[in-house]
């Protein structure tokens, strides 16, 4: 395949769009209002495609993510050939971080060693062409603070994806006790 490829699915936050390759995923497109329009600027050339069986069980996955339920994202094969070797890195502790968990921006910069790269691990999580696979989502600012979120409705959304995994940024509210469902 010479052109990457895309599909939209429906969630239950709205009409995604995964992009591949022969190697791998390439991107998702989180809902917004002309996904396929969004997905032309981001890779030229992708043509809709009925995705392959890797790709159809990444969707399966995301679906699910999305409806709250634990999702299998960590095997997904990605083609990061094109993300420079800092950005890779970041990209493999922020998926390292399980649905419902959190680290901040300082967690990840120490463990790649540095922590005065904080600064550079929230630009390179808002660069992330691959959201919810690599869950940049879960990368949060010091203190439990949201931090930024580059997909539409920035750190609302990030902050309602959190409540969907069963996340409590900031510590416990008063709607702790309530089924998950009833919380979002």
């Amino acid at each position: 395949m010479s052109h990457p490829a895309f599909a939209l699915f429906e969630t239950a936050i709205g009409a995604c769009a995964v992009i591949w390759s022969a190697r791998g995923v390439l991107g998702v497109q989180l809902p917004e209002a002309d996904a396929r329009a969004r997905v032309g600027r981001r890779f030229p050339g992708a043509r809709e495609s009925e995705p392959p069986e890797h790709v159809k069980r990444a969707i399966a996955a995301m679906t699910a993510l999305l409806r709250g339920e634990a999702g299998g994202l960590d095997d997904v094969p990605l083609d990061l050939a094109r993300v420079p070797d800092f950005n890779r890195k970041v990209y493999a502790i922020a998926r390292s971080i399980p649905p419902g968990a959190t680290l901040t921006y300082g967690e990840v910069a120490e463990r790649l060693g540095d922590k005065s790269l904080a600064r550079d691990v929230g630009q390179v999580l808002g660069e992330n062409p691959i959201p919810l696979i690599i869950p940049c989502h879960r990368v949060l600012a010091a203190g439990g603070k949201a931090g930024g979120f580059s997909a539409p409705g920035g750190t609302i959304t990030k902050l309602r994806l959190l409540t969907i995994e069963g996340a409590q940024p900031g510590g416990p509210t008063l709607f702790d006790h309530l089924p998950l469902e009833a919380r979002r």
